[in-house]
């Protein structure tokens, strides 16, 4: 990771090196934070961050269901991430806003412990390589389960949540994998370790639905959203394991995987072994949307300049 100069905290500019935590905050013995990731993209039209309210929208969400009131708006966290992208000088990168509860009282019960808020921005490449959109990545099905309902919160976006995608993660990569998929409780295909997972049979796309203990993906929204303009049938429903061995295609989605092909699962080839032609069609209308040669139809993108434009305003 390459540091930038400034980081966002509590409202003020700090420097990099000073967004420290005390070791006794509540978050280092409970995992008790919410996180967000979202991209600044490098159009053609100027720096942007994709789907830049929904992320945030999904950040006070995540902190609600932990009982975590951030004091903040959903207005002035979006401000606040496109002042530390405009701060950083970065054409594109990635962007971590989280939300912690932090040091005062010790043990499990930590809801009188002040909520930290912090917005940082760095230089991030592919997620799983650099060739991977277009070869595709070998995975394997995880001895690690999802977590179940009712045990933690699938739809918030947690920092303790994500101990079982570090197990998910850690056993793929010591078993010669890029990434693993977990199943849930009832043995049906959930998400990978930070993505999301569709499936194509017979020119229909399937993807798990949220009660298959899967986090509510932006970049899943997006694909179901640019399928239905492309008239591909989307369903979304229980998957079993093995559809992922006779399927078409198979792609991950997410703010960091993006729209990567999956060419293997548990060393059985899914297709041609590479990125497959609906896969392309969604990534073709994906990035197209994200450098700017296509129409943002959709209002995802929020223009970095847009805070100087406010400020000139006021």
């Amino acid at each position: 990771m390459t540091p930038t100069e400034k980081i966002w905290y509590n409202g003020e500019l700090i420097s990099w090196h000073d967004a420290k935590i005390h070791v006794l905050s509540h978050v280092v013995s409970y995992g008790s934070s919410v996180f967000e990731g979202l991209r600044t993209y490098d159009t053609i039209n100027g720096s942007a961050i994709f789907r830049l309210r929904e992320h945030m929208r999904r950040l006070i969400d995540s902190a609600k269901i932990y009982r975590m009131e951030i004091p903040y708006t959903l207005d002035q966290l979006c401000n606040a991430a496109l002042e530390i992208t405009q701060v950083s000088g970065l054409s594109s990168c990635y962007i971590r806003p989280i939300a912690f509860r932090g040091y005062g009282q010790i043990g499990v019960f930590g809801v009188k412990n002040p909520i930290e808020v912090y917005i940082a921005c760095w230089e991030w490449g592919k997620y799983l390589g650099d060739d991977a959109l277009a070869d595709g990545v070998d995975v394997c099905i995880s001895s690690w389960n999802r977590i179940a309902p009712n045990t933690l919160p699938a739809l918030s976006k947690a920092g303790g949540n994500y101990l079982n995608s570090q197990l998910i993660r850690m056993e793929a990569d010591v078993n010669g994998y890029a990434e693993g998929i977990a199943l849930d409780q009832q043995g049906y295909v959930s998400e990978g370790s930070g993505e999301n997972i569709f499936v194509v049979r017979d020119g229909k796309l399937l993807t798990p639905p949220l009660g298959a203990s899967v986090l509510p993906g932006i970049t899943r929204d997006s694909v179901l959203q640019i399928a239905k303009y492309l008239n591909l049938p989307v369903v979304e429903t229980i998957i079993p394991r093995e559809l992922l061995y006779i399927a078409d295609e198979v792609f991950f989605t997410g703010t960091a995987a993006e729209i990567t092909p999956i060419r293997s699962v548990d060393r059985v080839t899914v297709g041609e072994g590479r990125r497959g032609p609906i896969t392309e069609r969604l990534q073709k209308e994906f990035f197209g949307v994200l450098n700017g040669s296509l129409p943002d139809q959709w209002d995802w993108l929020t223009p970095v300049e847009a805070r100087k434009l406010e400020e000139a305003k006021a």
